[in-house]
Protein backbone atom coordinates (compact mmCIF):
# COMPACT_ATOMS: atom_id res chain seq x y z
CA UNK A 1 0.00 0.00 0.00
CA UNK A 2 1.72 2.98 -0.97
CA UNK A 3 2.41 5.82 1.82
CA UNK A 4 1.81 9.34 0.94
CA UNK A 5 3.53 12.38 2.37
CA UNK A 6 1.45 14.22 5.18
CA UNK A 7 0.70 17.93 3.42
CA UNK A 8 3.06 19.34 6.52
CA UNK A 9 5.53 16.94 5.71
CA UNK A 10 5.13 18.22 1.75
CA UNK A 11 5.64 22.07 2.98
CA UNK A 12 8.84 21.03 5.53
CA UNK A 13 10.48 18.87 2.01
CA UNK A 14 9.33 22.00 -0.24
CA UNK A 15 10.78 24.32 1.98
CA UNK A 16 14.21 22.65 3.35
CA UNK A 17 14.91 22.18 -0.80
CA UNK A 18 14.29 25.59 -1.72
CA UNK A 19 16.90 26.51 0.93
CA UNK A 20 19.71 24.05 -0.21
CA UNK A 21 18.63 25.37 -3.91
CA UNK A 22 19.26 29.23 -2.86
CA UNK A 23 22.60 28.52 -0.89
CA UNK A 24 23.86 26.61 -3.55
CA UNK A 25 22.72 29.26 -6.10
CA UNK A 26 24.32 31.94 -3.80
CA UNK A 27 27.36 30.27 -3.70
CA UNK A 28 27.33 29.51 -7.31
CA UNK A 29 27.16 33.43 -7.73
CA UNK A 30 29.74 34.10 -5.37
CA UNK A 31 32.43 32.24 -6.91
CA UNK A 32 30.85 33.06 -10.70
CA UNK A 33 31.24 37.19 -9.18
CA UNK A 34 35.00 36.02 -7.72
CA UNK A 35 36.12 34.72 -11.08
CA UNK A 36 34.42 37.57 -12.83
CA UNK A 37 36.40 40.02 -10.69
CA UNK A 38 39.59 38.22 -11.13
CA UNK A 39 39.22 37.82 -15.19
CA UNK A 40 38.79 41.37 -15.38
CA UNK A 41 41.52 42.79 -13.20
CA UNK A 42 44.13 40.29 -15.09
CA UNK A 43 42.07 41.62 -18.52
CA UNK A 44 42.47 45.18 -17.98
CA UNK A 45 45.95 45.75 -16.84
CA UNK A 46 47.04 48.88 -16.81
CA UNK A 47 50.80 48.00 -15.88
CA UNK A 48 52.81 44.88 -17.10
CA UNK A 49 54.83 43.69 -14.29
CA UNK A 50 57.95 41.55 -14.46
CA UNK A 51 58.47 38.71 -12.06
CA UNK A 52 61.42 39.99 -10.51
CA UNK A 53 59.52 43.46 -9.55
CA UNK A 54 60.60 45.12 -6.07
CA UNK A 55 58.64 48.42 -6.47
CA UNK A 56 55.30 47.83 -4.69
CA UNK A 57 53.90 50.95 -6.42
CA UNK A 58 54.32 48.95 -10.06
CA UNK A 59 51.09 46.82 -8.49
CA UNK A 60 48.91 50.00 -7.57
CA UNK A 61 47.20 50.91 -11.26
CA UNK A 62 46.14 47.15 -11.62
CA UNK A 63 45.30 46.43 -7.96
CA UNK A 64 44.17 49.71 -6.07
CA UNK A 65 42.68 48.47 -3.44
CA UNK A 66 44.78 45.78 -2.12
CA UNK A 67 47.27 48.84 -2.66
CA UNK A 68 45.77 51.35 -0.58
CA UNK A 69 45.07 49.19 2.60
CA UNK A 70 49.06 47.75 2.19
CA UNK A 71 50.12 51.20 2.72
CA UNK A 72 48.37 51.75 5.73
CA UNK A 73 50.52 49.06 7.37
CA UNK A 74 52.89 52.58 7.93
CA UNK A 75 49.68 53.65 10.64
CA UNK A 76 51.30 53.02 14.10
CA UNK A 77 47.89 54.38 16.13
CA UNK A 78 46.61 51.30 16.73
CA UNK A 79 47.17 50.31 20.61
CA UNK A 80 46.26 46.75 23.19
CA UNK A 81 46.70 45.67 26.21
CA UNK A 82 49.78 44.41 25.16
CA UNK A 83 51.76 46.11 22.32
CA UNK A 84 49.93 47.34 19.19
CA UNK A 85 51.26 48.73 16.06
CA UNK A 86 54.03 51.50 17.09
CA UNK A 87 57.62 50.24 18.12
CA UNK A 88 57.72 49.91 22.19
CA UNK A 89 61.38 50.13 23.48
CA UNK A 90 60.68 46.15 25.07
CA UNK A 91 64.35 46.59 26.66
CA UNK A 92 63.21 49.53 28.77
CA UNK A 93 60.05 48.09 29.74
CA UNK A 94 62.06 44.69 31.06
CA UNK A 95 65.49 45.46 31.61
CA UNK A 96 65.93 41.57 32.86
CA UNK A 97 66.16 40.88 29.17
CA UNK A 98 69.48 42.63 28.49
CA UNK A 99 71.11 40.35 30.76
CA UNK A 100 69.22 37.23 29.38
CA UNK A 101 70.82 38.71 25.69
CA UNK A 102 74.10 39.81 27.13
CA UNK A 103 77.14 39.21 24.79
CA UNK A 104 74.76 39.37 21.80
CA UNK A 105 72.72 42.44 19.47
CA UNK A 106 69.79 41.65 21.40
CA UNK A 107 71.08 43.27 24.40
CA UNK A 108 71.20 46.96 22.89
CA UNK A 109 67.94 47.60 21.13
CA UNK A 110 64.85 45.33 20.60
CA UNK A 111 61.49 47.32 20.11
CA UNK A 112 58.21 45.69 19.34
CA UNK A 113 57.59 45.16 15.62
CA UNK A 114 55.84 48.01 13.05
CA UNK A 115 53.75 47.44 10.07
CA UNK A 116 55.40 45.77 6.72
CA UNK A 117 56.12 49.33 5.67
CA UNK A 118 57.93 49.98 8.13
CA UNK A 119 60.46 46.37 7.69
CA UNK A 120 63.32 48.78 5.89
CA UNK A 121 63.45 51.81 7.77
CA UNK A 122 63.28 49.88 11.04
CA UNK A 123 66.44 47.68 9.63
CA UNK A 124 68.60 50.34 9.21
CA UNK A 125 68.49 52.28 12.50
CA UNK A 126 68.47 49.09 14.74
CA UNK A 127 71.40 48.86 16.50
CA UNK A 128 71.50 45.21 16.27
CA UNK A 129 72.81 44.93 12.96
CA UNK A 130 75.69 47.81 13.50
CA UNK A 131 76.86 50.72 11.46
CA UNK A 132 78.90 49.81 9.05
CA UNK A 133 81.02 52.97 6.66
CA UNK A 134 82.10 51.06 3.75
CA UNK A 135 81.22 47.82 1.92
CA UNK A 136 84.43 46.38 2.68
CA UNK A 137 83.81 47.25 6.42
CA UNK A 138 80.46 44.98 6.19
CA UNK A 139 79.07 45.40 9.63
CA UNK A 140 78.56 42.17 11.90
CA UNK A 141 76.17 40.59 10.36
CA UNK A 142 75.09 39.08 6.67
CA UNK A 143 72.74 39.82 3.88
CA UNK A 144 70.86 36.60 5.40
CA UNK A 145 69.72 39.26 7.66
CA UNK A 146 67.73 41.35 4.75
CA UNK A 147 65.84 38.11 3.74
CA UNK A 148 62.25 38.66 5.40
CA UNK A 149 62.62 42.38 4.93
CA UNK A 150 61.85 42.82 0.95
CA UNK A 151 60.31 42.05 -2.33
CA UNK A 152 63.88 43.00 -3.51
CA UNK A 153 65.74 40.08 -2.02
CA UNK A 154 63.69 37.14 -4.37
CA UNK A 155 64.50 39.53 -6.86
CA UNK A 156 68.77 39.49 -5.63
CA UNK A 157 68.38 35.93 -5.30
CA UNK A 158 67.14 35.12 -8.71
CA UNK A 159 69.91 37.39 -9.80
CA UNK A 160 73.27 36.10 -8.05
CA UNK A 161 71.37 32.84 -6.40
CA UNK A 162 70.27 32.19 -2.93
CA UNK A 163 73.43 30.92 -1.61
CA UNK A 164 75.73 33.58 -2.99
CA UNK A 165 73.14 36.33 -1.23
CA UNK A 166 73.48 34.80 1.91
CA UNK A 167 77.53 34.74 1.96
CA UNK A 168 77.22 38.54 0.93
CA UNK A 169 77.75 41.35 4.03
CA UNK A 170 74.66 42.93 4.90
CA UNK A 171 75.94 46.45 4.14
CA UNK A 172 76.71 45.55 0.50
CA UNK A 173 73.18 44.52 -0.28
CA UNK A 174 71.89 48.07 1.42
CA UNK A 175 71.71 49.71 -2.27
CA UNK A 176 69.52 46.60 -3.37
CA UNK A 177 67.45 45.97 -0.69
CA UNK A 178 65.32 49.52 -0.50
CA UNK A 179 61.58 48.73 -0.83
CA UNK A 180 59.47 47.29 1.84
CA UNK A 181 58.07 43.76 2.55
CA UNK A 182 55.04 44.03 -0.30
CA UNK A 183 53.56 42.58 -3.38
CA UNK A 184 55.53 40.42 -5.30
CA UNK A 185 56.66 38.33 -1.47
CA UNK A 186 53.93 36.96 -1.88
CA UNK A 187 52.41 37.05 -5.29
CA UNK A 188 52.60 35.62 -8.64
CA UNK A 189 53.31 39.20 -10.51
CA UNK A 190 51.46 38.34 -13.49
CA UNK A 191 48.84 36.63 -12.21
CA UNK A 192 48.53 37.79 -8.57
CA UNK A 193 48.48 33.93 -7.46
CA UNK A 194 49.92 33.48 -3.87
CA UNK A 195 53.48 31.56 -4.17
CA UNK A 196 56.87 30.90 -1.62
CA UNK A 197 59.35 33.63 -3.00
CA UNK A 198 61.65 32.02 -0.18
CA UNK A 199 63.58 28.91 -1.11
CA UNK A 200 64.31 28.29 2.95
CA UNK A 201 60.37 27.06 3.50
CA UNK A 202 60.80 24.75 0.27
CA UNK A 203 63.13 23.38 1.51
CA UNK A 204 62.09 22.65 4.97
CA UNK A 205 59.58 20.87 3.62
CA UNK A 206 61.58 19.01 1.25
CA UNK A 207 63.86 17.64 4.35
CA UNK A 208 60.44 16.13 5.86
CA UNK A 209 59.41 14.27 2.65
CA UNK A 210 56.57 17.18 1.50
CA UNK A 211 55.45 18.78 -1.60
CA UNK A 212 54.70 22.16 -1.19
CA UNK A 213 53.41 22.76 -4.59
CA UNK A 214 50.57 20.79 -3.76
CA UNK A 215 49.27 23.07 -0.82
CA UNK A 216 45.87 24.02 -1.69
CA UNK A 217 44.71 27.86 -1.83
CA UNK A 218 43.95 28.05 2.07
CA UNK A 219 46.76 26.47 3.02
CA UNK A 220 48.73 29.00 1.66
CA UNK A 221 47.10 31.58 3.24
CA UNK A 222 49.94 30.90 5.69
CA UNK A 223 52.27 29.38 3.78
CA UNK A 224 53.38 32.96 2.18
CA UNK A 225 53.12 33.98 5.94
CA UNK A 226 55.27 31.02 6.99
CA UNK A 227 57.83 32.48 4.84
CA UNK A 228 59.39 34.72 7.54
CA UNK A 229 57.01 34.31 10.51
CA UNK A 230 59.09 30.90 11.80
CA UNK A 231 62.15 29.83 13.68
CA UNK A 232 65.04 29.99 11.59
CA UNK A 233 68.77 29.95 12.08
CA UNK A 234 72.22 30.64 9.82
CA UNK A 235 73.33 27.15 8.90
CA UNK A 236 77.29 27.12 8.14
CA UNK A 237 80.04 29.57 7.62
CA UNK A 238 77.84 30.42 4.41
CA UNK A 239 74.94 31.81 7.15
CA UNK A 240 72.24 29.59 5.17
CA UNK A 241 68.85 30.71 5.96
CA UNK A 242 67.70 26.89 7.41
CA UNK A 243 64.34 26.17 9.43
CA UNK A 244 65.17 23.62 12.29
CA UNK A 245 61.94 21.67 11.50
CA UNK A 246 63.29 18.17 10.26
CA UNK A 247 62.29 16.37 13.86
CA UNK A 248 59.23 18.57 14.08
CA UNK A 249 57.57 21.82 15.10
CA UNK A 250 57.48 21.69 18.74
CA UNK A 251 60.16 23.45 21.29
CA UNK A 252 61.58 20.10 22.19
CA UNK A 253 62.01 18.98 18.51
CA UNK A 254 63.74 22.22 17.47
CA UNK A 255 66.02 21.69 20.57
CA UNK A 256 67.13 18.10 19.62
CA UNK A 257 67.84 19.62 16.26
CA UNK A 258 69.96 22.04 17.27
CA UNK A 259 71.90 19.79 20.13
CA UNK A 260 72.24 17.20 17.73
CA UNK A 261 74.22 19.73 15.24
CA UNK A 262 75.57 21.20 18.42
CA UNK A 263 74.55 24.71 17.11
CA UNK A 264 74.38 28.27 19.17
CA UNK A 265 73.99 31.23 18.29
CA UNK A 266 75.84 33.23 21.50
CA UNK A 267 77.03 32.43 24.87
CA UNK A 268 76.10 34.42 27.03
CA UNK A 269 78.48 36.84 28.39
CA UNK A 270 77.31 36.41 31.93
CA UNK A 271 76.92 32.82 32.77
CA UNK A 272 78.88 31.62 29.29
CA UNK A 273 76.14 29.48 28.68
CA UNK A 274 75.76 28.50 24.68
CA UNK A 275 72.41 30.17 24.04
CA UNK A 276 69.68 29.29 21.39
CA UNK A 277 67.93 32.28 20.47
CA UNK A 278 63.97 31.91 19.25
CA UNK A 279 63.39 34.20 16.01
CA UNK A 280 59.15 34.33 15.85
CA UNK A 281 57.98 31.09 15.91
CA UNK A 282 54.13 32.08 14.51
CA UNK A 283 53.70 29.59 12.20
CA UNK A 284 54.79 26.70 13.89
CA UNK A 285 52.86 27.83 17.26
CA UNK A 286 50.08 28.58 15.32
CA UNK A 287 49.98 25.23 13.77
CA UNK A 288 49.35 23.86 17.35
CA UNK A 289 46.22 25.96 18.36
CA UNK A 290 42.58 24.95 17.60
CA UNK A 291 42.17 27.72 14.96
CA UNK A 292 44.89 26.19 12.39
CA UNK A 293 43.71 22.78 13.47
CA UNK A 294 40.22 24.14 12.40
CA UNK A 295 41.56 25.26 8.87
CA UNK A 296 41.78 28.77 9.88
CA UNK A 297 44.52 30.48 7.51
CA UNK A 298 46.58 33.47 8.88
CA UNK A 299 45.18 35.58 6.51
CA UNK A 300 41.60 35.06 7.72
CA UNK A 301 42.60 36.99 11.38
CA UNK A 302 45.15 39.15 9.61
CA UNK A 303 43.94 39.92 6.32
CA UNK A 304 40.14 39.83 6.38
CA UNK A 305 37.70 40.36 3.00
CA UNK A 306 36.11 43.85 2.39
CA UNK A 307 33.78 44.99 0.39
CA UNK A 308 33.44 47.90 -1.78
CA UNK A 309 31.48 48.81 -4.79
CA UNK A 310 30.17 45.10 -5.16
CA UNK A 311 33.69 44.30 -4.99
CA UNK A 312 35.31 41.17 -2.68
CA UNK A 313 38.79 41.73 -1.68
CA UNK A 314 41.55 40.98 0.99
CA UNK A 315 42.75 43.48 3.44
CA UNK A 316 46.70 44.39 2.56
CA UNK A 317 46.31 46.21 6.08
CA UNK A 318 47.53 43.40 7.79
CA UNK A 319 47.90 43.89 11.92
CA UNK A 320 46.06 42.60 15.00
CA UNK A 321 42.50 40.75 14.25
CA UNK A 322 41.75 42.45 17.55
CA UNK A 323 41.22 46.34 15.13
CA UNK A 324 38.76 44.90 13.32
CA UNK A 325 36.53 42.09 15.48
CA UNK A 326 33.42 43.04 13.28
CA UNK A 327 35.44 41.32 10.09
CA UNK A 328 37.59 39.13 12.10
CA UNK A 329 36.28 37.16 15.23
CA UNK A 330 32.73 37.45 14.99
CA UNK A 331 32.62 35.83 11.34
CA UNK A 332 32.42 33.32 13.36
CA UNK A 333 31.93 33.37 16.42
CA UNK A 334 28.44 35.35 17.79
CA UNK A 335 30.19 36.90 21.20
CA UNK A 336 29.92 40.80 21.44
CA UNK A 337 33.18 42.93 20.75
CA UNK A 338 33.49 43.24 24.36
CA UNK A 339 33.56 39.62 25.36
CA UNK A 340 35.68 38.53 22.31
CA UNK A 341 38.54 41.02 23.01
CA UNK A 342 38.39 40.21 26.92
CA UNK A 343 38.75 36.71 25.96
CA UNK A 344 42.15 37.21 24.14
CA UNK A 345 43.27 39.78 27.06
CA UNK A 346 42.64 35.95 29.39
CA UNK A 347 44.92 34.05 27.38
CA UNK A 348 47.63 37.04 27.47
CA UNK A 349 47.54 37.77 31.20
CA UNK A 350 47.73 34.52 32.28
CA UNK A 351 50.99 33.82 28.99
CA UNK A 352 52.42 36.68 31.12
CA UNK A 353 52.38 35.79 34.50
CA UNK A 354 53.98 33.32 33.57
CA UNK A 355 57.06 34.87 31.59
CA UNK A 356 57.59 37.23 34.25
CA UNK A 357 58.26 34.69 36.91
CA UNK A 358 60.33 32.42 34.41
CA UNK A 359 62.25 35.94 33.17
CA UNK A 360 63.47 37.32 36.86
CA UNK A 361 64.60 33.29 37.58
CA UNK A 362 66.60 33.21 34.58
CA UNK A 363 67.98 36.76 35.22
CA UNK A 364 69.59 35.78 38.51
CA UNK A 365 70.43 32.38 37.19
CA UNK A 366 72.59 34.19 34.77
CA UNK A 367 73.93 36.54 37.23
CA UNK A 368 74.65 33.59 40.60
CA UNK A 369 76.58 31.62 36.94
CA UNK A 370 78.78 34.60 36.95
CA UNK A 371 79.71 34.53 40.50
CA UNK A 372 79.86 30.86 40.51
CA UNK A 373 82.60 31.36 38.09
CA UNK A 374 84.11 34.07 39.77
CA UNK A 375 84.76 32.11 42.58
CA UNK A 376 86.13 29.14 40.98
CA UNK A 377 84.01 26.86 39.82
CA UNK A 378 84.93 24.65 37.48
CA UNK A 379 83.79 23.21 33.59
CA UNK A 380 83.04 20.56 34.75
CA UNK A 381 80.52 21.61 37.97
CA UNK A 382 79.29 24.22 35.94
CA UNK A 383 77.69 21.95 32.54
CA UNK A 384 74.72 20.84 34.12
CA UNK A 385 74.07 24.06 35.25
CA UNK A 386 74.98 25.87 31.85
CA UNK A 387 72.43 22.91 30.16
CA UNK A 388 69.52 24.33 32.12
CA UNK A 389 69.99 27.03 31.63
CA UNK A 390 70.29 26.88 27.86
CA UNK A 391 66.79 24.53 27.91
CA UNK A 392 64.79 27.59 30.16
CA UNK A 393 66.34 30.27 27.58
CA UNK A 394 65.40 28.72 24.94
CA UNK A 395 61.90 27.67 26.29
CA UNK A 396 61.22 31.42 27.51
CA UNK A 397 62.55 32.92 24.27
CA UNK A 398 60.24 30.48 22.28
CA UNK A 399 57.04 31.29 23.99
CA UNK A 400 58.51 35.15 24.25
CA UNK A 401 59.18 35.54 20.53
CA UNK A 402 56.26 34.76 19.21
CA UNK A 403 53.71 37.54 18.31
CA UNK A 404 50.18 36.51 19.62
CA UNK A 405 51.23 32.92 20.28
CA UNK A 406 49.19 33.72 23.71
CA UNK A 407 46.16 33.47 22.08
CA UNK A 408 47.21 31.20 19.24
CA UNK A 409 48.06 28.21 20.94
CA UNK A 410 47.56 29.02 25.00
CA UNK A 411 47.74 25.68 26.45
CA UNK A 412 51.34 25.23 24.50
CA UNK A 413 52.75 28.62 25.17
CA UNK A 414 51.98 27.99 29.17
CA UNK A 415 53.34 24.45 29.00
CA UNK A 416 56.58 25.85 27.33
CA UNK A 417 57.16 28.60 29.86
CA UNK A 418 55.58 26.50 32.64
CA UNK A 419 58.40 23.51 31.61
CA UNK A 420 61.48 26.86 31.40
CA UNK A 421 60.38 28.18 34.97
CA UNK A 422 61.15 24.52 36.45
CA UNK A 423 64.52 24.18 34.89
CA UNK A 424 65.43 27.94 35.58
CA UNK A 425 64.58 26.99 39.38
CA UNK A 426 66.63 23.91 39.17
CA UNK A 427 69.28 26.00 37.70
CA UNK A 428 69.58 28.23 40.68
CA UNK A 429 69.27 25.15 42.71
CA UNK A 430 72.47 23.79 41.09
CA UNK A 431 74.67 26.95 41.39
CA UNK A 432 73.74 26.99 44.64
CA UNK A 433 75.23 23.83 45.22
CA UNK A 434 78.24 24.33 43.25
CA UNK A 435 78.52 27.70 45.27
CA UNK A 436 78.45 25.92 48.51
CA UNK A 437 81.24 22.95 47.45
CA UNK A 438 83.65 26.22 46.89
CA UNK A 439 82.72 27.20 50.37
CA UNK A 440 79.97 30.06 49.79
CA UNK A 441 76.26 29.75 51.55
CA UNK A 442 74.93 33.16 51.25
CA UNK A 443 72.98 34.34 49.00
CA UNK A 444 74.30 35.89 45.95
CA UNK A 445 74.62 39.99 45.87
CA UNK A 446 72.43 41.36 42.50
CA UNK A 447 73.41 44.23 40.74
CA UNK A 448 71.10 47.36 40.11
CA UNK A 449 69.62 46.45 36.72
CA UNK A 450 66.16 48.27 37.60
CA UNK A 451 66.61 49.89 34.55
CA UNK A 452 67.74 49.54 30.93
CA UNK A 453 70.47 51.75 31.05
CA UNK A 454 71.72 50.19 34.50
CA UNK A 455 71.53 46.82 32.92
CA UNK A 456 73.42 47.77 29.94
CA UNK A 457 76.20 49.08 31.77
CA UNK A 458 76.54 46.39 33.74
CA UNK A 459 77.04 44.02 30.76
CA UNK A 460 79.58 46.60 29.71
CA UNK A 461 77.56 48.43 26.81
CA UNK A 462 78.20 52.27 25.80
CA UNK A 463 75.07 52.66 23.92
CA UNK A 464 76.02 56.90 23.53
CA UNK A 465 78.67 55.58 21.74
CA UNK A 466 76.65 53.32 19.29
CA UNK A 467 73.72 55.73 18.51
CA UNK A 468 76.49 58.45 17.95
CA UNK A 469 77.93 55.95 15.30
CA UNK A 470 74.15 54.76 13.83
CA UNK A 471 73.67 58.90 13.48
CA UNK A 472 76.65 59.01 11.50
CA UNK A 473 75.60 56.03 9.41
CA UNK A 474 71.87 56.90 8.60
CA UNK A 475 73.44 60.36 7.70
CA UNK A 476 75.78 59.40 5.18
CA UNK A 477 75.85 56.05 4.18
CA UNK A 478 72.33 55.59 3.77
CA UNK A 479 71.18 58.61 1.35
CA UNK A 480 73.89 57.38 -0.84
CA UNK A 481 72.10 54.03 -1.18
CA UNK A 482 68.98 55.61 -1.61
CA UNK A 483 70.01 57.83 -4.76
CA UNK A 484 72.15 54.80 -6.31
CA UNK A 485 68.52 52.79 -5.74
CA UNK A 486 66.70 55.72 -7.93
CA UNK A 487 69.14 56.20 -10.34
CA UNK A 488 68.80 52.55 -11.21
CA UNK A 489 65.35 52.38 -11.24
CA UNK A 490 65.05 50.45 -8.29
CA UNK A 491 63.73 52.19 -6.18
CA UNK A 492 60.27 54.61 -6.91
CA UNK A 493 61.27 58.22 -7.62
CA UNK A 494 59.06 59.29 -4.98
CA UNK A 495 60.53 57.69 -2.59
Amino acid sequence: MEKRLKSWQGWLLFIGTMAVVFVLGMLASSVTERRVEIASVLNNKKTEIKDVEGRNEMFEPNYPREYQTWTETADTSFESLYNGSQAVDVLEQRPDMVILWAGYAFSKDYSTPRGHMHAIEDMRHTLRVGSPMTEEDGGPQPATCWTCKSPDVPRMMQSIGAENFYKSKWSAMGKEIVNPIGCADCHEPVNMNLRISRPALIEAFQRQGKDITKATPQEMRSLVCAQCHVEYYFKGDGKYLTFPWDKGFTVEDMEAYYDEAGFFDYKNKLSRTPILKAQHPDYEISMMGIHAQRGVSCADCHMPYKSEGGVKYSDHHIMSPLAMIDRTCQVCHRESEETLRNNVYERQNKAREMRDRLETELAKAHIEAKFAWDKGATEEQMAPVLQLIRQAQWRWDFGVASHGGAFHAPQEIQRILGNGTDRALQARLAISKVLAKLGYTDDVPMPDISTKDKAQKYIGLDIPAERAQKEKFLNTVVPKWLEEAKANNRLAKNS
